[in-house]
């Protein structure tokens, strides 16, 4: 069986991690915080069966859950009702990577089974819960955190599941968008032919080389969204991503009608940052995932559900779209509802510590992705 940690042993495992201090009191990290949320096995909203467990990639701790049809795992998963013979399947994954502090992996917006693909998310193992490590636009363990995405879609995922490898693509909400734009396109997007990656409210350019850039760059569907009051800070970075992956398509020889094909910005949403919808990250997350085959796998680019002024239609070709316009954005928050995003923590840590663990690591409204 696969479950290479059980839920007592990956506390076992953070309780020897370091603590924060605060006026002589140790504070749990976001992390350690995280480990107190059971694993296992529970229902999907389609009827799926999610599989949340970890597993060492690298010497780092992975948690993850893979959301399918239970006759679609494997044996070894521990899942009831698995049936699959072989890890060569008909599905698909959808890969998420959440914002800062994991809100986006305790709720998995991707858990539905959409246009034959299941949905996989991936926890950071970062004590602040952040993918790329350090904060803001400075992701310290980037390239570490890159290469673990990869080795586990590549190596551990197929031993749980019956997945289709030729069919995997991402997903990146706020901070884990800057780890697939800064990161993980840059590093690993070669190992996924004719992949899609939706980069929700972040992005920034490619920090390290680019490998096989013109291939990848000619096979790669890329879609941008944002809003029209989006973090200052990323009012920056996302233009900069947008022109970067763009030069660098054609710099593959790509012209602009098949670049406009390929990659695609929105920020029409009159939200704060990732609420799409207009009205929250949350729900602003969830409407992005369940249109996401409409985005980047073929569908109409239709997003139901964007907040005014959108009309819903976001396949915007990003040739003469670079210079997105924004209209304010918050560089601090009050309350420490910055870029952090920690709500499932309220269920496991007492409400008086729960905004000191909010800010913790990233000086709070400064780095909220």
């Amino acid at each position: 069986m696969y479950r290479t940690f059980a839920f007592s042993s990956l506390l076992a495992l953070t309780a020897g991690l370091p603590q924060r201090n605060r006026g002589g009191q140790n504070q749990a990290t976001a992390f350690q915080q995280a480990a107190q949320v059971p694993q296992g096995i529970s229902p999907a909203a389609d009827g799926s069966t999610i599989l949340d467990d970890t597993v060492m990639v690298n010497g780092l701790p992975i948690r993850f859950k893979i959301s399918a049809p239970a006759d679609q795992f494997l044996s070894a998963s521990g899942v009831p009702g698995a049936a699959a013979a072989s890890s060569d399947g008909t599905l698909g994954a959808n890969v998420l990577l959440h914002g800062d502090g994991g809100q986006s992996f305790f709720d998995m917006p991707n858990q539905n089974v959409q246009a034959n693909t299941m949905g996989v998310a991936l926890l950071a193992p970062d004590d602040n819960l952040f993918w790329g490590g350090g904060s803001g636009l400075q992701r310290t363990d980037g390239v570490a955190h890159a290469q673990a995405v990869n080795d586990f879609v590549q190596n551990e995922l197929p031993q749980r599941v019956a997945v289709n490898m030729s069919n995997v693509v991402f997903t990146g909400v706020s901070g884990g968008s800057l780890l697939m734009s800064g990161f993980f396109i840059p590093a690993q997007m070669q190992n996924y032919a004719n992949s899609a990656v939706e980069l929700n409210c972040g992005a920034m350019p490619p920090q390290v080389q680019f490998q096989n850039a013109a291939t990848v760059m000619s096979q790669t569907r890329i879609h941008y969204q944002s809003t029209q009051s989006e973090l200052q800070l990323l009012q920056g970075s996302i233009p900069q991503a947008v022109t970067a992956y763009e030069q660098l398509a054609a710099d593959a020889g790509l012209t602009a009608d098949q670049v406009n094909q390929l990659q695609t910005v929105d920020n029409t949403p009159a939200g704060g940052h990732c609420e799409f919808d207009g009205q929250d990250f949350v729900s602003g997350v969830q409407t992005m995932l369940t249109s996401y085959s409409n985005v980047v796998q073929g569908g109409n680019g239709i997003v139901q559900g964007l907040g005014a002024p959108s009309n819903g239609a976001v396949a915007n070709g990003v040739v003469g779209n670079e210079n997105l316009q924004f209209v304010g954005g918050r560089k601090r928050a009050a309350g420490g509802q910055s870029m952090v995003q920690m709500r499932w923590a309220q269920d496991v840590v007492e409400e008086a510590d729960f905004q000191a663990l909010a800010c913790d690591g990233s000086s709070c409204g400064e780095s909220e992705f």
